[in-house]
């Protein structure tokens, strides 16, 4: 029950954050905005350090192994695997005019959601191979460590779920139907996370090179989205206090329950 509560956290935290459609008249305040990002950007850092590299490298280390060997691997394939993602799956941001990927035939508010679902595939993943690395008992990571990395995401697809949401309805969307678009662009996260758990008697022996995967591609979706959109146009040290924040929050998580 705990494991099935753990990974719909997150996607929770989607949901409410996209309900945000119903109380808020305008637009998300674009200080507040830049804020948010960076504060998604500092918390997905800290998960991809502390509850995804650390734990693979120390992993390895036990078992008498090169410690940095697994997690220099898995972190280049995962940025490899969501730079081909990102090549491939037509999209596009909230502040740009501009789509990526292939080209396809689609609305606009359905790229706006491809962009956001793109980035939640790293986060379920993630949340999935901490907990099927509890699981497994002799990982060295625990229930709680994989709840705090629950939590810690759920933090950040708060604001990620109205910074979705919100922009759908200024382009014609009724409430109820941002609402439901935005809290779909979540749906990958539980729906990787069970799929990767089921898979855990595979992943066990593969789990350092998973964790540092999760943390690789997470590490993408920063670098390329999140920081750069937090940084364009005034008041970019808004969004570097974000981060800072973020950072903190997910550092201490991890730290106090794992």
């Amino acid at each position: 029950m705990k494991i099935l509560i753990g990974i719909m956290i997150p996607f929770i935290g989607t949901m409410l954050g996209s309900g945000m459609v119903f109380l808020l008249k305008d637009n998300i305040n674009k200080k507040l905005e830049k804020v948010l990002l960076g504060f998604a950007s500092g918390v997905m850092i800290a998960a991809s350090v502390w509850s995804l590299l650390i734990p693979a490298i120390d992993m390895t280390t036990e078992q008498g192994k090169i410690g940095w060997l697994p997690a220099t691997i898995g972190f280049l394939l995962g940025m490899v695997f969501l730079l081909i993602l990102d090549t491939i799956i037509p999209h596009i941001h909230i502040e740009s005019r501009k789509a990526e990927g292939i080209k396809a035939k689609l609305k606009k508010t359905t790229m706006m959601v491809l962009a956001v679902t793109l980035h939640n595939i790293p986060e379920g993943m993630a949340v999935g191979v901490t907990f099927a690395g509890a699981i497994s008992g002799n990982s060295g990571i625990t229930i709680a460590g994989a709840i705090a990395l629950a939590i810690g995401i759920a933090i950040q697809n708060f604001p990620e779920g109205a910074i979705i949401s919100m922009p759908l309805k200024s382009e014609g969307m009724s409430k109820s139907k941002a609402f439901i678009y935005g809290t779909l662009s979540g749906i990958v996260e539980p729906i990787g996370a069970l799929i990767t758990i089921m898979l855990t008697g595979i992943i066990v022996p593969l789990l350092p090179y998973m964790l540092s995967f999760a943390a690789g591609a997470m590490i993408y979706v920063v670098v390329e989205e999140l920081i750069p959109e937090s940084q364009i146009g005034e008041h970019s040290n808004l969004g570097t206090i974000g981060v800072a924040i973020g950072f903190v929050i997910m550092m201490i998580l991890d730290v106090a329950l794992g």
